[in-house]
């Protein structure tokens, strides 16, 4: 199954979005305003980030499963409709979480996630971005969500071990299949800077989520 929705002609264009929302949709949320990622896919402005659904640390589960289930519910009856995670948040814990509290999901949420942190404990996150570990981590990142299609998958963080054109070259390529958008969650990396004095196209990540 190809989930990648290349040319989906139901997401309208970002030039002519309403950055207010409109008196049909009284959500609180949507009162933030919205926001077209790429200019293609709307959000509403105020989004809800599930690092700290788990447990101290972000390590392990959270206090109490029910209550985080509970507010992950909440925040989309008030009418978020983006949600941020990542892979490393438990780790998989939040992933997990998300899916208990809101799968099937509701038409137009998006689920953001990442990849590119592994946990060795509580408070410590280690880069890792080679090839195989990011294809490996989006794919279980779909499982883990129950879905056919990642709206925008993120590096977490660049490796300084690792090519950098390694990384955003695996990331170009799962995009093709599986994400509407991918890009960097650190875009003031030393690589980024070294390609603008470079000459190059200072909107690399840009390149890499329209190809």
């Amino acid at each position: 199954m190809n989930a990648f929705r290349k040319n989906d002609s139901s997401i309208p264009d970002g030039a002519g979005m309403k950055t207010q929302s409109s008196g049909a949709n009284s959500a609180p949320a949507a009162k933030s305003g919205v926001f077209a990622i790429r200019g293609k896919l709307p959000v509403n402005r105020l989004g809800f980030g599930a690092m700290q659904l788990t447990g101290r640390g972000v390590w392990g589960e959270p206090a109490d499963r029910a209550e985080a289930i509970a507010v992950l519910r909440k925040a989309v009856e008030l009418g978020i409709n983006l949600i941020d995670t990542a892979d490393s948040y438990g780790p998989y814990v939040a992933e997990e979480l998300i899916r208990e509290a809101l799968y099937p999901y509701r038409a137009g949420l998006v689920i953001a996630t990442k990849a590119g942190l592994v946990r060795t404990g509580p408070d410590a996150w280690v880069p890792l971005g080679r090839p195989e570990y990011l294809r490996q981590e989006c794919e279980m990142s779909l499982r883990r969500l129950k879905l056919d299609c990642i709206d925008l998958f993120q590096l977490h963080r660049i490796d300084p071990n690792v090519p950098a054109e390694d990384q955003f070259g695996l990331l170009k390529g799962i995009f093709r299949r599986k994400e509407r958008f991918v890009t960097s969650d650190f875009p003031r990396s030393p690589f980024l800077k070294s390609r603008r004095r470079a000459g190059s196209s200072p909107s690399l990540l840009y390149k890499i989520c329209t190809t």
